[in-house]
């Protein structure tokens, strides 16, 4: 003889009201989720320049300023 779990009864309003405020957690969730990875986006690509900047440095390389122009403007 096998015995079966006991079986909740819900009313249907109940449960329509259960999977509505499910439905609307999963929504802000990826809303704030989405909102977090647009954040680590803009951190990644100021990190990345920050990185390029001192590989270049450490290189060798010279800044660009305004009082060196490009040579190829001089050039003629």
């Amino acid at each position: 003889m096998t015995t079966s779990a006991p079986v909740e009864k819900v009313s249907q309003e109940e449960m329509l009201k259960q999977f509505k405020e499910q439905y609307a957690g999963f929504i802000k969730e990826n809303q704030e989720l989405s909102a977090k990875i647009k954040q680590n986006e803009v951190q990644a690509l100021k990190l990345q320049g920050a990185i390029e900047t001192l590989e270049y440095y450490s290189e060798g390389g010279e800044p660009e300023t305004a009082s060196h122009p490009p040579d190829s403007e001089t050039e003629e």
